[in-house]
């Protein structure tokens, strides 16, 4: 089975390239929705459209909402498509990464369902997950698991803005992952099968070449 992850650095909506391939691979999977995690923070619900109006525009209609404070499990639900938004890291490693509800998350992705992470939610997905001081406006580099349904590669977000590429590589090396990727506030990445299949918006910085004794 297919695998399908779409990093976007920054916050929603969707580019149109990558809007169209994850509204397709939903709408490959037929009867069910698509799955919005997110924290329960003041004006949530009028934050939803950003996520929703390009996919809407290629034809997915059914959306479902997962505050991720009262969420304890998916297993029972029909799930095509999987958002998980941006905001606080380290909440959203919290409620996922180390809940039920991440390993359901990753069982899902396993068995082809696509996953779009924005922000924190593109952090939380690789093996291990780079919280910047600015993220949460701490003074040290933080490193902690991450789901783990992206092998191989260290994500930074918002990579210009907050001059990520030290940090980026600090990272690499620490857990000797020989690849990163910077992602500007209006780029995304898709992968397939862990490789990347295509970028869009400005810019994707890419780091590799690594070697490690």
């Amino acid at each position: 089975m297919d695998q399908h992850l779409f990093l976007f650095g920054g916050s929603p909506p969707f580019g149109r390239i990558h809007g169209k391939q994850f509204a397709s691979l939903c709408k490959s999977k037929k009867n069910g929705h698509v799955a919005i995690f997110c924290l329960n923070r003041k004006g949530w619900q009028t934050y939803m459209p950003k996520y929703q109006h390009i996919l809407e525009e290629e034809g997915v209609t059914d959306f479902r909402y997962y505050l991720l404070e009262e969420t304890k499990s998916i297993r029972s639900e029909k799930i095509t498509g999987i958002i998980i938004c941006g905001g606080d890291t380290l909440s959203y490693h919290h409620y996922i990464v180390t809940k039920r509800v991440g390993e359901e998350i990753k069982q899902l992705f396993q068995e082809g369902v696509p996953i779009a992470g924005f922000s924190a939610g593109a952090l939380i997905c690789s093996e291990y997950c780079m919280v910047s001081p600015s993220d949460y406006k701490g003074d040290k580099l933080m490193v902690l698991n991450g789901l783990g349904i992206l092998q191989d590669y260290i994500i930074a977000a918002h990579y210009t803005k907050w001059n990520e590429r030290q940090n980026l590589l600090a990272v690499m090396t620490e857990t000797k992952t020989e690849k990163g990727l910077g992602l500007d506030d209006e780029a995304s990445v898709y992968l397939k099968n862990g490789h990347i299949e295509s970028l869009e918006g400005k810019n994707v910085h890419i780091e590799k070449g690594w070697s490690f004794e």
